[in-house]
């Protein structure tokens, strides 16, 4: 008799602390879309009936050279499904294709380069001033992420770094508490200060032969081409973050090329990682891996 009251008052408990994470599974995924901007449109993904205002956001740019792909393709949607789920709130974001007639390659000059740059910074600063201002939309307003494919990583690392540069003091400031950004970089790292470090998460594929891995120009454009502009990619990030004892996490595919800046959106394990214990607890990290 002992023993059998024993084994239920077990599985009660079992039971009990096993509520929550059901209720949550439990819960359907919503889908609202809004025109943040003229006619530009994000994807806001939660849970339904979650009304945490804990709960970090992530904006999520597509990537596409500023010349194609949209914010709701598969893989986009399914990376924000799966965040979401998680008990994020996400929003994955259109913005303005600047090089739909004139492709980012070695013939686009780097003026307009770096248009592009601060055309997309605005996009998105303006997407994350839209979601700020919904009082319907349950985040914290200090805890939000930018997430970023190719391009939009590259804007993504704009929008947090380069607020002093000339071009990007116009844009309104956004606290931002990390940057996800898959195959991306920036003009110049040295805009990375301890009064804008942020913790990264940065995810590259080691033969990118169109964003660099460490500092090297966009594209690899030789000096005669209109479009050479140097960036500073992940491993030119992750030494200006260890000067400035900020956390981060560079995971590399050493075989990898610019197509990781898809393969990324399945690296949901990392990105959960990086919201939960380093950007959310505030847990120190400084860590470099090699992806199988």
């Amino acid at each position: 008799m002992e023993s059998n009251l024993m084994q239920r008052f077990a599985i009660l408990i079992i039971l009990l602390f096993s509520l929550p994470v059901m209720a949550q599974l439990s819960q359907e995924l919503k889908k609202k879309t809004f025109v943040y901007k003229d006619t530009l449109k994000l994807d806001y993904y939660s849970l339904s009936n979650d009304f945490k205002a804990e709960r970090p956001l992530l904006v999520l740019m597509h990537g596409g050279g500023f010349a194609s792909d949209n914010h709701d393709r598969q893989q986009e949607v399914d990376f924000c499904r799966q965040m979401a789920s998680h008990g994020y709130a996400i929003a994955s974001i259109n913005y303005r294709l600047t090089r739909k007639y004139d492709p980012f390659s070695c013939d686009c000059s780097s003026d307009e380069k770096m248009k592009s740059f601060v055309m997309g910074s605005e996009d998105l600063a303006a997407a994350i001033t839209f979601l700020i201002g919904r009082d319907d939309l349950y985040f914290n307003r200090q805890r939000i992420v930018l997430v970023g494919s190719s391009a939009g990583a590259e804007t993504a690392l704009h929008l947090a770094f380069m607020k002093d540069h000339y071009l990007f003091k116009h844009i309104q400031q956004i606290a931002i508490a990390g940057v996800v950004s898959f195959s991306g970089a920036m003009v110049n790292s040295a805009y990375i200060t301890a009064k804008n470090a942020v913790p990264v998460l940065l995810i590259h594929g080691k033969k990118d032969l169109l964003v660099p891995t460490g500092t090297a120009p966009h594209h690899y454009c030789s000096e005669d081409k209109p479009g050479y502009l140097m960036l500073d990619g992940p491993e030119t990030v992750v030494h200006k973050m260890k000067d400035l004892n900020t956390s981060y996490i560079y995971a590399f595919d050493p075989e990898g090329g610019h197509e990781v800046a898809d393969e990324a959106f399945l690296e949901t394990s990392w990105v959960k990682k990086f919201v939960d214990q380093v950007v959310t607890d505030n847990e120190f990290t400084q860590l470099t891996i090699e992806l199988p």
